[in-house]
């Protein structure tokens, strides 16, 4: 027999556009892609087939760049050309537009959990990178906003057990709280 990856199922997820990006949850039950079409479909296995369960369309403007799953699998963040980030709370019968979050002056290029579920990063092409905490009552604050970099910012990931984050942009950036100085 031979090994190797085989096609399991083709989706057509965003028939009319372009689909940008897709994100696993946490738990590998739900598959959630956005696109071109301005929406976020979040796909579920049903046999041996996929199934479209909820398209989320009442959050962006432009199309949706980015989705991330909190490390919890119970909210999704997705980032927009339309300058904003939307943040779905999973409901027992689907999602909710949980609250929009604003400031950057362009388009979101991407969106990362921290590993602690209680920050939120998001990168721009207006050449910043905004740290988001969220609090017990849902609630988002913009605690630090990075703007040394000279050109737009495509990527942000944070380290897998540290509140540290490297970036990727020309001059590739790495940032973090100070846990202490001497």
């Amino acid at each position: 027999m031979k090994e190797g990856l085989s096609l399991v199922q083709r989706l057509s997820a965003h028939p009319d556009s372009r689909c940008w990006f897709v994100s696993w949850s946490p738990n590998g039950t739900l598959l959630a892609s956005c696109g071109g079409d301005k929406t976020i479909r979040i796909w579920s296995q049903e046999g041996d087939s996929w199934i479209c369960k909820s398209i989320l369309e009442d959050g962006h403007q432009r199309t949706v760049r980015k989705v991330a799953w909190s490390p919890c699998g119970n909210y999704l963040a997705s980032a927009s050309f339309d300058a904003t980030t939307c943040i779905w709370k999973k409901t027992n019968d689907g999602f909710e537009n949980l609250t929009v979050l604003e400031g950057h002056e362009n388009e979101v290029k991407c969106v990362a959990w921290a590993p602690s579920g209680n920050l939120l990063a998001t990168c721009s092409r207006d050449k910043s990178v905004w740290v988001w905490e969220v609090d017990e009552e849902d609630e988002y604050e913009c605690v630090t906003v990075v703007n040394s970099h000279t050109q737009d910012v495509k990527h942000v990931v944070w380290h897998p057990t540290q509140e540290v984050s490297p970036d990727r942009s020309p001059g590739n950036s790495m940032w973090g709280r100070c846990s202490a100085s001497i």
